[in-house]
């Protein structure tokens, strides 16, 4: 039988969200907060759940990564969103760069084929059309050189 959310512990509530998906500590901190568990109570919980490796935020950045790559997200947008939910700097930035190697991601790559799938193979008209794909790329997290490459790749074909 399943206890009422009411009656449940931090650390009770933290493994039912756990179950689901993986969760930042800070993002978890945040939704035990909403529950109404104790601060002192959710950071005990939080330690044990960390030292027993059930909640970890390498973990859960490489998750987030991973899904934000499938989407077609850039590099940027990725590391900033990681941020938002609490991710240490230096830990987003290394999974990132795990992320990279382990799926050869090539973000110019990226770039040309969200572009493409948007606007399709031809040139901008003008330069306020080029500035229309130039903030769309910017927007899905795209840095300046993957942007530019990713519009003067349209000219080679």
């Amino acid at each position: 039988m399943h206890k009422a959310a009411s009656q449940m512990s931090p650390r009770e509530h933290a493994i039912d969200l756990l179950a689901r998906r993986e969760y930042g500590r800070e993002e978890l901190r945040g939704r035990l907060l909403a529950k109404g568990h104790a601060l002192e109570d959710i950071e005990q919980a939080l330690e044990a759940l960390a030292d027993q490796g059930l909640q970890s935020d390498r973990r859960f950045a490489e998750s987030f990564l991973r899904g934000r790559l499938m989407r077609g997200q850039g590099p940027v947008k990725m590391l900033a969103e990681l941020g938002q939910r609490g991710v240490d700097r230096a830990l987003a930035r290394e999974a990132l760069a795990e992320l990279e190697r382990e799926e050869s991601v090539d973000w110019y790559r990226l770039a040309s084929e969200a572009l493409e799938r948007r606007f399709g193979r031809e040139l901008p008209a003008d330069a306020r059309e080029r500035a229309r794909r130039e903030r769309f790329l910017a927007g899905r997290g795209f840095d300046f050189d993957q942007v530019r490459e990713a519009i003067r790749a349209l000219g080679d074909d």
